[in-house]
């Protein structure tokens, strides 16, 4: 039954990952669902994760390339700060990461509610505003420093979060923002699951079974995305994911 409800999580979470964001919100519950501890549950869904970035960021390999010049830096900094994510994780213990979570939850609950709004106020902000990119330009790679240690730490909400640092950046071009997030995630995800490899902190066996599940569920969704309102998808993901934050709250500081 565990290993069922596992595949079951992958392909929801891959499904949604697909049509509208939020997979991490299934499959990091049902890890922890499933009596994998925290550190490992929130590893083990970085691994589950990864094959997602990898073959979205070579779905959108033509628009990445139209920004070339921008991939080393960016790349550079993930690599960097995303082992620093990841090795921050491994230095609190369960009990210390099971506090954190509903916060974790929480932010990235509101990131995805509030996504497209922050990501449209961000590129008003920032178009034409020359100066601002000239003089802002330490700051900016600063919060890509501070958005590559949340990836690595937690996964949730990545994506919102790079989409908003795109825009200040400058980008309009919303398949290349899209490519280049996934590039970065890409990245992300690798230098933290080789550490978390390196440091035993992944459940191979459940980490794999919620893999192929999302493996599975992102590709049957991607070829029948037309059919689903992807607005009712994003409404019934943030119920759950308040529903859920509630429970994590409750459980890790009320019961």
């Amino acid at each position: 039954m565990t290993e069922l409800l596992l595949l079951f999580a992958g392909l929801i979470g891959g499904a949604l990952n697909s049509l509208a964001g939020g997979g991490s919100f299934v499959v990091f519950p049902a890890l922890l669902a499933a009596g994998v501890p925290p550190v490992l549950a929130n590893a083990s869904n970085t691994y589950a994760a990864l094959p997602g970035y990898i073959s979205g960021a070579a779905g959108f390999w033509a628009d990445i390339m139209k920004h070339r010049e921008r991939l080393l830096l960016y790349s550079v900094f993930s690599l960097i700060f995303g082992y620093l994510g990841a090795e921050l994780l491994l230095r609190v213990s369960d009990a210390q990461f099971s506090l954190a979570v509903p916060w974790l939850m929480l932010f990235a609950v509101v990131l995805f509610a509030f996504g497209g709004w922050i990501n449209s106020w961000v590129q008003k902000q920032s178009k034409g505003s020359h100066r601002l990119k000239a003089t802002g330009a330490i700051l900016l790679l600063a919060l890509l420093a501070g958005i590559c240690i949340y990836g690595g730490f937690f996964n949730a909400g990545l994506g919102i979060l790079l989409l908003a640092f795109l825009a200040l950046a400058g980008l309009t071009d919303i398949h290349a923002m899209n490519g280049l997030k996934l590039w970065i995630s890409c990245i992300i995800a690798l230098v933290a699951v080789a550490r978390f490899a390196l440091g035993g902190s992944i459940d191979w066996y459940f980490g794999s079974i919620a893999l192929a599940g999302v493996t599975v569920g992102g590709y049957v969704a991607a070829r029948l995305a037309y059919r689903i309102p992807a607005r009712l998808i994003r409404t019934l993901v943030i119920v759950y994911g308040v529903v859920l934050t509630g429970y994590f709250f409750w459980n890790s500081y009320l019961a």
